[in-house]
């Protein structure tokens, strides 16, 4: 017999209940992502994992811990590009790093660091500024899966094009292929792009402000917040940026409704790059 079909009302019922068991079974906290994403998301897991019911991957959730890394990879949608948004990266090269470049040392954390490509984005800007051997990228996620290719820096060579075409329009001074070799259809990033790439597993719910940052990029990670958990994420970073440090967010985010909004000025508003005000600007405000 066919199964009838499930009402909104215990479709939502049941998405709560899988998020109540992967937080108590794992302590992953997803109750605060926007329902429609989170939603979608659940219902996608359910169908790859071949669940007949979101109640039947509640039940995998409590019994098949070794499920746990397909999980996060299924709701959190690890996606990035290199120079993904070109012109943004072009404002980091001609507008931001001349500020860092005034730093002896130079933080940056990129939090939601996916597998990896705009990190290697940034190292290659770094180099090409003469300021990487003196900077510490520090790249976390909430997915191991995630960070373990992210720190393999291998991916499909039929992005080499289009990755190609981002480089240039970042204002790329060499050619990207100076920073790869290719071979099985496979390009692997210069190692040496990694040497001062610190990977970790952070979990912007419920871990702490990770470290002194001159520089934060979080792109296109927000969106998937509600507004509560957006607002708890940017105050983390807020609290985590040295006074005169820049906060990039992804060009469909914005500090618009969050409360520490206040505490930042646009540097390069529609491209989403804010800069953190000095606590005599924050008290004139």
């Amino acid at each position: 017999m066919d199964q009838s079909p499930v009402s909104p009302e215990l479709d939502n019922i049941e998405v709560e209940l899988f998020v109540q068991a992967l937080q108590r079974r794992h302590g992953y906290d997803f109750s605060q992502y926007a329902p429609a994403s989170l939603k979608r998301r659940v219902r996608q897991l359910s169908d790859q994992l071949e669940c007949k019911t979101i109640s039947g991957l509640i039940e995998r959730v409590m019994h098949e811990p070794q499920l746990l890394p397909r999980l996060l990879e299924g709701l959190t949608v690890p996606a990035s590009d290199m120079f993904r948004d070109p012109v943004m990266f072009r404002a980091l090269r001609e507008q931001v790093l001349p500020v860092l470049a005034s730093y002896p040392q130079i933080n940056i954390w990129q939090a939601g660091c996916a597998h990896g490509q705009e990190v290697y984005s940034l190292a290659i800007l770094l180099e090409e500024a003469g300021l990487y051997e003196r900077t510490q990228i520090f790249a976390t996620d909430l997915s191991e899966r995630a960070l373990q290719q992210a720190q393999e820096g291998i991916y499909p060579a039929r992005e080499a094009q289009q990755w190609s075409r981002n480089y240039q329009a970042s204002g790329g001074t060499r050619s990207l292929a100076d920073y790869y070799s290719a071979r099985y259809n496979l390009l692997k990033l210069d190692q040496r792009l990694r040497r001062n790439v610190t990977f970790a597993r952070h979990n912007l719910v419920s871990d702490g402000v990770f470290c002194e940052a001159h520089l934060i990029l979080c792109r296109n990670v927000l969106i998937y917040f509600s507004n509560l958990l957006q607002d708890h994420v940017l105050s983390q970073f807020r609290d985590s940026l040295v006074r005169g440090g820049f906060l990039c967010l992804g060009l469909r985010e914005s500090l618009d409704y969050a409360s520490s909004s206040a505490d930042f000025s646009p540097f390069a508003g529609p491209l989403r790059i804010y800069r953190l005000a000095s606590r005599s600007e924050r008290k004139l405000a």
